[in-house]
């Protein structure tokens, strides 16, 4: 009996899982992809008798967003209840009779987030539109099923209301066009208003040409030249928003510029610093919020200030009706609405100040004829039920972006640039309020270009992405070089490695940066550069005598005269090749014994340390350092422990780390306050009275570094220890211990202990000079053969 019941349960999960999969195949091949939430016919007018023009949109197909009234229909504004309280429209919106006028065929509504509130796409009451282009992906909201829709070629256009990012969003998501007019360009009569002083019509085509022609339907334009775009701006900062690859998409947005328009129209643009210059009305805002405790970014302030506007006026405009059904109202919109605080007079008025600012700026900045160029969304399209976009994280930098134009009523477009990880990836423009036509020609004239380069996200493999990435690699070299000539080594490493990463199979980046390292005496780096220099190119003179430079600098001579004699075998003639070779035959005879010793150190044994830290070359100078040297100090920076936050809601942490002239640093890493480095740093000890000084900064792309504090050790305990017999302690021994005083950065004791044969230091260093973080790092000594040791 008990296995017959076993039988009926597995029985009865395989019926389950066939009818569960089958759901989800029934989803997924919906012909609409969830789009329409009801068909409808709306025929234009019979096309004009020749000779006469046709209609201008004779031909389209469009489709609405459930928030536009249709004559005989209830407006569902994506709730059932709604549609249970209300009465079917007696007249069409006036902006869709205009696109029915003017010759296009309305065939239905399609689905929006609950109450248009949200910008997933995600909706409990219908079924979710299915993301065309990512499956598994959310849609975007708030007119998800209008985005989904022209992406499927249901339709032609569809139209939908942009209040917070509703059409910005979705259109991003979805990989098609989404334009957002200017707040007040086309009247929001008979749609139902989400926050009235946001709301702005927009739509969504697959090409720029039908953007275009149904927004000269909608914006009543009469014919004129198109004007070219007189300056382009880059956002920097708000591409720090993104986690996407930043320049993967601002450099399709460059190369078209610069082939269309030339190089002179590109600027760049702080938007923090000129929103707080141009806004002051923000730090009213900051104060009656009581923002006061740290410095809030103004993206920040103004995502705010929309989220504000929205919630308070979709109050205003339903919260009578919201009280009567307020159980079936989703959990995360009645938190957000229940915890709008009541606003006075003042605060409104002070709301009020910021938009008329915030416009101001942007016509400033832009004039008649700029656009601004931003990131539309924070991120891929996050997966379907996932909790990403109800992060905080998500929120602020999502609202941040999409801020700008719904403050200050500014027109923007969404325009897809391929994919990044088989996910629609988008960048976004943004004209002066009332700039809606020279926005749609801009799109227009740069749309075929931009598609032409997006292949730099969408095929990481393709020529074009070489080609691009190779012109950009080879600008960061020449910045580099200019960079050496005027002696700023670690400037001129930092472009090299710039241009290395664009283009990793190019020997001359390696060999120049070895160059450079070989300046600061950083000689392992050099010589590991030389090395895949030469790798790529085994006929690179100058990297077999970098190479041999760098290796006579740690005293491994015969691999040194390898690398000259290398060096004449390609260049007979030359003179520095034969010089050094000479140099170091004399050298052998001189100091043979010690010699040999040296060069008997492995090769892996070498890459684990950092290259003596000198400034000039030769065997005398070599000598006196090997004489002078007592050993290798490794550091090993572990990771770093609630670091200051100086982006927008992160940091790109990188350690310096500095003793006596030597210098040395850590990859960054990206958006991350609590990073794992595990990065060995390697140190030449001459003097064991020096202290370290370790120095925590935030890399910035485009603006000087930030610091987040820095912290001093002395390693003169740790030393003192290792000159102590400790032969045959037991592994584990805690041979001396370090206390946190006023005089050292230590949070915590700090034990020197014997560890398997070798001796290590842990240290935890509270940061200086920041109002937060810690670093724990490692000490180990390596003894060099040669040196004068302990």
């Amino acid at each position: 009996a008990s296995h017959a019941s076993n039988l009926w349960v597995l029985l009865g999960l395989g019926i389950a899982g066939i009818l569960l999969a089958a759901k989800k195949l029934k989803k997924t091949i919906r012909e609409d992809f969830g789009a329409f939430i009801e068909k409808l016919l709306l025929l234009p007018p019979p096309p004009p008798a020749p000779p006469k023009a046709p209609h201008p949109l004779t031909g389209l197909s469009f489709a609405i967003s459930d928030l536009f009234d249709v004559t005989g229909y209830v407006t569902g504004f994506g709730h059932p209840d709604w549609v249970g309280t209300h009465e079917p429209a007696s007249s069409t919106s006036p902006v869709v009779s205009t696109l029915v006028e003017g010759g296009a065929t309305c065939v239905g509504k399609t689905v929006v987030d609950e109450l248009a509130f949200s910008i997933s796409g995600e909706t409990k009451h219908y079924e979710s539109p299915t993301n065309p282009a990512a499956h598994d992906r959310i849609p975007g909201g708030a007119s998800s099923g209008a985005a989904v829709a022209v992406a499927t070629s249901a339709v032609d256009f569809a139209l939908g209301i942009d209040t917070v990012g509703g059409v910005r969003v979705p259109a991003g998501y979805c990989g098609v066009l989404g334009f957002k007019s200017s707040h007040g360009a086309i009247s929001n009569a008979g749609i139902i208003p989400v926050s009235s002083s946001l709301d702005s019509v927009g739509w969504f085509a697959r090409d720029p040409n039908t953007l275009r022609r149904v927004g000269h339907v909608l914006l009543h334009l009469p014919f004129a030249t198109p004007r070219n775009p007189r300056q382009i701006i880059l956002a920097d900062d708000y591409f720090q928003l993104q986690k996407i690859p930043v320049d993967r998409i601002t450099q399709v947005v460059i190369k078209s510029a610069e082939k269309l328009f030339g190089r002179q129209l590109l600027k760049h643009q702080n938007l923090e610093n000129y929103f707080e210059s141009k806004v002051p009305s923000l730090k009213e805002f900051a104060r009656t919020k009581a923002i006061t405790s740290t410095k809030v970014p103004t993206s920040r302030l103004l995502a705010n200030v929309m989220q504000l506007f929205q919630r308070h006026e979709f109050l205003q405009n339903h919260g009578d009706w919201i009280k009567t059904v307020k159980q079936a109202i989703d959990p995360v919109i009645s938190s957000q609405l229940s915890e709008t605080p009541e606003l006075t007079n003042e605060e409104i008025e002070n709301l009020n100040a910021i938009r008329n600012q915030a416009r101001a700026a942007i016509n400033s900045l832009l004039k008649d004829d700029g656009i601004l160029v931003i990131p539309t969304v924070p991120t891929l399209p996050p997966k379907l039920g996932s909790k990403e976009i109800l992060s905080e994280d998500y929120q602020n930098r999502a609202s941040s972006l999409l801020s700008i134009a719904s403050i200050s009523g500014c027109c923007q477009v969404t325009v897809p640039l391929g994919h990044h990880e088989k996910c629609p990836v988008s960048v976004s423009f943004i004209a002066r309020h009332g700039g809606d036509r020279f926005l749609l020609d801009t799109v227009q004239t740069m749309y075929a270009s931009l598609q032409e380069n997006s292949s730099v996200i969408s095929d990481p493999k393709s020529s074009k992405k070489t080609i691009s990435l190779g012109e950009s690699a080879e600008m960061a070299k020449e910045k580099g070089n200019q960079a050496f000539k005027e002696k700023q080594w670690q400037k001129a490493i930092g472009l090299y490695s710039e241009a290395i990463k664009l283009s990793d199979s190019n020997g001359t980046y390696y060999n120049n940066r070895a160059a450079a390292y070989l300046e600061i005496g950083s000689f392992l780096q050099a010589e590991e550069d030389c090395t895949k220099a030469i790798t790529l190119d085994k006929k690179n003179v100058k990297a077999y005598l970098r190479r041999g430079t760098a290796r006579e600098m740690l005293g491994v001579y015969k691999e040194a005269m390898d690398d000259f004699r290398h060096a004449l075998v390609l260049e007979p003639n030359n003179k520095r090749a034969s010089q050094s070779a000479e140099r170091l035959r004399k050298l052998f005879q001189n100091i043979g014994i010690k010699t040999c010793a040296c060069s008997r150190i492995s090769t892996k044994d070498r890459r684990d340390r950092q290259y003596l830290q000198m400034t000039t070359t030769g065997p005398a100078r070599t000598s006196s350092l090997m004489d002078d040297l007592l050993g290798l100090l490794r550091i090993r920076i572990r990771r770093g422990v609630n670091l200051a936050v100086r982006d927008i809601n992160s940091s790109d942490p990188y350690i310096v780390v500095k003793m006596g002239k030597q210098k040395l640093k850590t990859r960054v890493i990206s958006k991350d306050v609590n990073p794992e480095w595990n990065e060995d740093l390697t140190l030449s000890v001459t003097d064991p009275s020096l202290t370290v000084l370790l120095t925590v900064y935030d890399h910035d792309m485009f603006s000087k570094d930030d610091k987040m504090g820095d912290a001093e050790f002395e390693i003169k305990p740790y030393i003192e220890a290792l000159r102590m017999q400790l032969d045959g302690l037991l592994s584990g021994t805690i041979v001396t211990t370090v206390q946190p005083s006023r005089r050292n950065c230590l949070a915590e004791e700090s034990k020197v202990t014997w560890i398997d044969g070798k001796l290590v230091q842990d240290l935890v260093l509270r940061l200086r000079h920041v109002e937060c973080g810690e670093v724990e790092a490692q000490l180990q000594w390596i003894d060099l053969p040669g040196s004068k040791g302990l």
